[in-house]
């Protein structure tokens, strides 16, 4: 049975779409079945990977307010062993269609629970909100990632988010974990990068991944030609950053494989 994992932070730009078509992209480098879910209106994971979000058919709009099964929606992508569960802007109204639904919380997790088995791991790329769709997300995730750039907002609205997180803990999905928090754009160049890692390592110490996530040309440019950055260029810093944070996970989750050491830059 496959392990969800929601990438989450209400605040936007943090990376949370860059580490969900990468991390998903890196555990199906590394041959782990993979589904990447798009739970943002904004459909950029689905752009990100390849897909015109304006032809798409099912998306998992349909699958949320319609009922159309996820094996319905799901597409294959270029990348071997990754597939996606795409969104389109229809997405936007889901929270308004749902809202006088029974156990709508529920909705999402119903939909994965149908294929979760086909899978190793799911990540699902949650909008920048703590809607509907996100509480959704959440109570159907084993765990939860939370990006956080090293810039001075850092910590802004972090708070809030793991306020809600204890809330779905306590009220919807009581066996929700908290995967880790990963720091992104780190520019080693800068003091202030360096600042807030040591201020996120001082406030949630073990939570942090090892793993830093440094800014890099590479990641900027890939999802511009629809395309993971290890596909664009699997030597470079950003493809290595998120293949040592898949590995990361793999070893946190007692799942990784024999000669897959981590990469150092």
């Amino acid at each position: 049975m496959g392990k969800i994992i929601a990438i989450a932070n209400q605040k936007g730009g943090v990376g949370k779409t860059t580490t969900s078509i990468n991390l998903a992209a890196s555990l199906a480098v590394l041959e782990y079945k993979t589904l990447l879910v798009d739970a943002d209106p904004q459909a950029n994971s689905t752009s990100g990977i390849g897909f015109d979000p304006r032809a798409i058919k099912n998306s998992i709009y349909e699958c949320l307010v319609n009922d159309i099964t996820a094996k319905e929606a799901i597409q294959q992508t270029d990348t071997p062993n990754l597939d996606l569960l795409p969104a389109h802007i229809d997405l936007v109204g889901a929270e308004i269609e749902m809202i006088n639904l029974e156990e709508r919380e529920y909705k999402m997790k119903r939909l994965l629970d149908e294929v979760k088995d086909d899978y190793d791991f799911i990540i699902i790329d949650c909008s920048p909100s703590l809607g509907l769709i996100t509480i959704n997300a959440l109570t159907a995730s084993d765990s939860v990632i939370i990006p956080v750039q090293c810039e001075y907002f850092a910590l802004e609205g972090l708070g809030k988010l793991l306020n809600t997180i204890k809330i779905v803990q306590n009220r919807l999905n009581t066996e929700l974990e908290i995967e880790g928090i990963l720091l992104t754009m780190y520019d080693v160049r800068l003091r202030l990068s360096n600042q807030v890692v040591e201020e996120v390592r001082t406030h949630f110490h073990d939570l942090v991944f090892e793993t830093i996530i440094q800014r890099n040309t590479r990641l900027s440019e890939a999802p511009s030609f629809g395309i993971s950055v290890i596909m664009h260029d699997a030597s470079c810093k950003g493809a290595i950053n998120y293949l040592n944070l898949a590995r990361e996970i793999l070893e946190k989750n007692g799942l990784l494989k024999e000669n897959k050491q981590t990469v150092t830059v």
